[in-house]
């Protein structure tokens, strides 16, 4: 009886050792035992845990976390009020999930209505407009503009993005949030 608490104490402080190891730092990569390679063929060996891509959980594949990435990521917020705005968002997400596989930017939509004009749409990305438009009262044209401003928007972005990699001056200081 002691015996089996003994290994079973070790197996826990291995498995907690090892993930205190992967989540204090996940780019610590190490050989994986025998008993973790998972076997898809018989003469065929797969390792479950490598350096590249996947998830340093055995049996869990897809990309490692770090914890500077952001938890929110591929979140489109609706801050819709109108019928038409809820249409605009739709149209929007349901072409913007097509566009943005890999769920890596996170935006919101805002409306402001108005009666004389429709609706006011804009798409904010890291608190910066990426698309700006008049949506008109007659929804029929939602949809058309809605995947007009996907393209637009996701151009944007990534402009937005490259100049901010691609630009460092001193005389800039950093974003505030």
């Amino acid at each position: 009886m002691r015996l089996f608490e003994v290994t079973l104490a070790g197996s826990i402080a291995f498995a907690l050792c090892s993930f205190a190891a992967y989540g204090a730092n996940p780019s610590v990569t190490r050989d994986v035992p025998e008993k973790l390679i998972a076997r898809k063929d018989p003469g065929q060996k797969t390792r479950v845990d490598g350096p590249a891509g996947t998830s340093g959980i055995p049996g869990v594949t897809g990309g490692r976390k770090s914890v500077f990435d952001d938890p929110l990521a591929g979140v489109v917020v609706n801050r819709t009020i109108t019928v038409l705005g809820k249409d605009f968002y739709q149209h929007f997400t349901s072409r913007w999930r097509e566009k943005d596989v890999g769920s890596q930017f996170t935006i919101s939509i805002h409306e402001r209505p108005s009666a004389r004009f429709g609706s006011e749409i804009w798409v904010q990305f890291r608190q910066k407009r990426m698309f700006h438009t008049f949506l008109p009262p007659a929804r029929a044209a939602t949809k058309k503009i809605s995947a007009m401003a996907v393209e637009t928007v996701y151009q944007n972005i990534n402009n937005s993005e490259v100049e901010r990699i691609m630009v460092k001056s001193p005389d800039l200081g950093p974003e505030e949030m």
